[in-house]
This record gives structure tokens, sequence and C-alpha cells, in this order.
């Protein structure tokens, strides 16, 4: 009897540490039910680079390392001088090809047709009058009484003076009719150009300020006055203070559980009584390694989701980088990407 009881008595154990075991497993496998997702990740913003859009010596710089600036603002200006006399040619140009394409439209002046009018008029009163010496002195010829060679020149005299007459009159008709309309159109191109010659000047102008873009703070000043400024070197960095998000990574198992436009509570370590209203506005739609400030070596080989919880921070605690908790209540319906802003909270 012992020796059956001695062999059976390991077989329980065994049997019981492996129902024990699978127990455990499939409790790990199915974790604790929860009412909320719980992600961790970090503080993200967007940083601009500003430069100004013009090569020119940098004037004055208006703000400092750490300024907060709304959009609009001006930042810093360069020495416009040069500009200025670029758009006051221009302008002049503009201004004086104006004139001519009025000139043009307007046609010939009451004025200008009138004395076209008397001019075609005393050219066809002496070409009457030389066709009738010439006339006169071809009659004298047959008489004797002039030479041949007066009467010529008389001719010659009378056909010039025919030419003129209708010369003349050809002016008088197209002083009436004015300018063509191809000589208008040619007017009004080169207007055209002088006017667009002049915005560009006007814009070059306006970009020798360089305003603010967006709201945020002033994180780095690159450039002081006196340096010459191009659009390849910036003057400042810019930190915007929206959009701003926290940036975490959800597993595989737990993607299925969130959605577009559900609410979320950040907190973080720097302010733990302070929470901080929010929203996941974006997930990623393909996989990506843990990111390697996970060192575990489990979790570097697993496949996540970039998550971004959208927060609104009203009184400005929160900083880029700032590792952050987010808690995603599940108990939110499914449905449309809810609007979110965060005048909204």
């Amino acid at each position: 009897m012992k020796k059956p009881f001695k062999i059976l008595l390991p077989l329980l154990l065994l049997a019981g540490g492996v129902a024990v075991a699978v127990h455990w497993w499939q409790g790990r496998q199915a974790g604790p039910a929860t009412s909320a997702l719980t992600l961790h990740g970090n503080v993200d913003i967007r940083e601009v680079e500003l430069a100004f859009n013009d090569s020119e010596r940098i004037e004055r710089m208006l703000v400092q390392e750490g300024d907060r600036v709304t959009a609009g603002q001006l930042l810093a200006s360069l020495d416009k001088r040069r500009l200025q006399h670029a758009v006051d040619l221009a302008a002049a140009r503009a201004a004086a090809q104006r004139a001519v394409v009025a000139r043009l439209r307007a046609g010939s002046r009451p004025q200008e047709i009138g004395q076209a009018r008397a001019t075609a008029d005393a050219a066809h009163i002496q070409a009457a009058n030389a066709e009738r010496n010439s006339k006169r002195l071809a009659g004298l010829v047959q008489q004797k009484l002039v030479s041949q060679e007066q009467a010529d020149s008389a001719r010659a005299a009378a056909d010039a003076a025919a030419a003129q007459a209708r010369a003349a009159g050809a002016a008088l008709h197209l002083a009436e009719l004015g300018p063509r309309k191809e000589d208008i159109a040619a007017g009004a191109a080169q207007l055209q150009a002088a006017q667009a010659q002049l915005a560009l000047t006007q814009r070059q102008l306006a970009d020798a300020d360089l305003t603010a873009p967006a709201g945020g703070v002033i994180e780095q000043r690159l450039l002081e006055p006196g340096d010459m400024a191009s659009p390849q070197r910036p003057a400042f960095t810019l930190a915007l203070t929206e959009p701003l998000w926290v940036r975490a990574y959800v597993s595989e198992q737990d993607l299925g559980k969130i959605h577009l436009g559900m609410s979320a509570t950040v907190h973080t370590d720097s302010y733990p009584d302070t929470s901080y209203d929010g929203w996941v506005g974006f997930i990623s739609p393909t996989a990506e390694f843990t990111p390697k400030s996970v060192e575990t070596t489990e979790l570097r080989t697993d496949l996540v989701y970039q998550v971004r919880i959208f927060v609104c921070d009203p009184q400005d605690q929160l900083r880029l980088g700032m590792p952050a908790t987010a808690s995603v209540p599940l108990s939110q319906p499914q449905g449309e990407v809810a609007a979110h802003r965060c005048g909204d909270y």
C-alpha cells in the first residue's frame, strides 16, 4: 500500500501544478478587466524655423528667447531702404504707363482733329493752286512765252502738292479713327507688366518684416541686428503652443479598444494634482517596433501603433518631451469622430 501511494502522490502534485499553471496563463492572457486604457508617452509639439524671404542686413530683433508671441506679431525687420527705392521706381513706371494707356483709350482730342483738318484743307488749297499754275505754264509753252523747263517744274510742284494733300487727308482720317486696337492692347499689356513689377517689389518690402505664423514661444534666437539674413538662415525657432499632444504607443491587443474622437484625461509627474482634458486625435495606420526608449528585451521586439492624445493646456504647464500618462475611458460609444476643440472644455 505504501508503494502505490508514493507513486500516486507525485502524480497528483504534478497535475495540481499543471492546473495552477494553466489557470495563471489564462488569467495572464485575458488580463484584468479594466474600464480605462492607460497609455504612457511624452508631450510633443511642432517647431517652426522662421527665416526672412530676402537677403538683407537685419535692422531690428524685437523678441527674446522664451517670449510668448501671437499670430501676426512682428518679430524682426530688415533694412528697408533699398527695397523702398525699388518700390518707388516701380510705382513711377506703372504710373507713366497708366497715363499712356489712358491716352490711347481716350483717342484723339477734338483740337487735334481740328488741327489735322485745317492742315488737310491748306494742303488741298496749295495742291489746287499748283495745278492751276502748271496748266497755265503749259499753255504759255505753246505760245513760246515760257520755257519747257519752267513748265516741267510747275508740273512737278503740282504733283508734289497733290501728294501732300493726300497725306494730310490720310492724317485727318487717322485722327478721326483714333489709336489702333493693337496699340491699345500692347499698351495695356505693358501696364500689366509694370503693375506686376510694382506688386512684386511691394511684396519684397512687406517680406522685410518677419512675423509669427502662429501663436507660440520663441525657443531660439539665432541671428542678431547687423547679421546678413537670407532664406537659408533661420532667425528664430518657434515652438507652437497649438496643437499640443501626448505621443504614446498602443499594443496590437489594445488597438481595437480605442477610436478617433474618444475623450481622454492626461496627467504628468510634474503636476500630479492637475489633470488635462484631451481626445484621441490620431491613430497610426501602420505598425512600428516599440521605440528604443523602452529598453526591455521583450518589448523591444513587439509591434505597436502610435497614438496622439491631443491636450488642452490653458495654464501653459506642459513642455516638450515631458513624460505623461493618458487615461482613455473604454465605456465611450463607438461612432463618428467627435469634433474637439480646447475651447469646448
